[in-house]
């Protein structure tokens, strides 16, 4: 039990980095590095006792540098898509780096928080990482103070707290871009892992994945996790949707949503009979099938590639800075930035 820290490597500006492995009572490990405040490990126990490592990632900070996946990163200060690459608060309109054909992705792809090297405190059973955001850094208004801290408690259950203050009214939609796979990261596609999710409706998306700002029903189209099926089940089907995004990317609603915290996803492996359990006080989740995973040598040796893991990235939707349909994530001053996500693992 507690927290053990190791040096992970230099970043390319010659930066120490280190990894904190967080124990819990049951024997669970949870790995995360102060680069990119990112989830690196998490081992849990399977059937008759095997352990594995349930998420995607690499052996040491070189890896990471690079990353397009985002494997395990903190994304901020805005995750996934936001049109035209920009945003108005109060008449005036900020501009961020145009990174996803005519769009942007995550912010800044060098510059974001899951590029930047956090500072870190711990203590018997959890890691916060921090970090000072200035005024106006990558188009992005508002100087912020950032902390994110992972918990592994005796309940087997990962705690992911996020908290940001800022000086002035700005857009703030963090999440966390872990890829799981139940039966272990060096395991086969996720095509086989049962998923249900607690959304009766998504939002739909054109060519280059920007939400249409319509809320749809799931009912009756592949889109529909509201009774648990393989993931695999429908992801080949013939449907605009998935065509357009090769495969599962997209934001589904939340049912109920009162920004308190609930159960909204869960996910089960029938080989090591591991479930997920995904719950958050956000209005949405992105479910990322790993469509374009490339086909990179990672943790272990191991040769990873398309839906070799999954993503459920807690969220506002996407896009939410510009959609008058949507919940917007706008904060400030009077108003800071605090939400949680847990993932919950136990055994069927």
């Amino acid at each position: 039990m507690g927290v053990t820290v190791k040096n992970f490597g230099k970043t390319a500006a010659g930066a120490e980095t280190q990894i904190y492995l967080i124990e819990n009572k049951n024997g669970m490990k949870a790995g995360v590095t102060n680069f990119g405040a990112i989830l690196v490990n998490l081992f849990v126990k399977g059937a008759e006792g095997k352990e594995r490592d349930v998420v995607l990632g690499f052996d040491s900070v070189e890896g990471y540098l690079n990353d397009g996946n985002c494997f395990g990163a903190t994304v901020g200060p805005i995750a996934n898509r936001t049109a035209n690459a920009k945003f108005e608060i109060n008449g005036v309109t900020y501009q961020m780096d145009v990174n996803d054909n005519a769009n942007n992705l995550h912010t800044s792809h060098t510059e974001g928080f899951q590029k930047r090297v956090w500072d870190a405190t711990y203590d018997e059973n959890s890691v916060t990482f921090s970090l000072v955001k200035k005024d106006m850094e990558m188009g992005h208004p508002g100087e912020m103070k950032v902390s994110v801290t992972y918990t592994l408690t005796d309940d087997d259950e990962l705690k992911i707290h996020y908290h940001a203050d800022t000086d002035k009214e700005t857009i703030i939609n963090m999440t966390n871009h872990t890829y799981f796979n139940l039966d272990g990261h060096d395991s086969t596609e996720i095509y086989d892992e049962l998923l249900w999710i607690k959304a009766s409706n998504y939002t739909p998306v054109v060519k280059g994945a920007i939400p249409t700002g319509e809320i749809a029903p799931v009912s009756g189209t592949p889109m529909d996790f509201t009774t648990a099926k393989k993931v695999g089940q429908d992801i080949y089907s013939d449907f605009e949707q998935i065509g357009l995004v090769g495969g599962y990317d997209h934001n589904w609603v939340v049912d109920d949503w009162n920004g308190e915290l609930q159960l909204i996803a869960k996910v089960e492996d029938k080989k090591s009979g591991i479930i997920m359990d995904t719950y958050t006080d956000l209005p949405g989740v992105q479910f990322y099938a790993g469509n374009f995973v490339g086909k990179d040598i990672c943790k272990g040796g191991v040769l990873y590639g398309p839906r070799k893991g999954l993503c459920l990235e807690t969220q506002y939707y996407p896009n939410s800075a510009n959609e008058a349909n949507f919940p917007r994530p706008l904060y400030g001053p009077d108003k800071a930035y605090d939400t949680t996500t847990v993932y919950k693992f136990y055994l069927a």
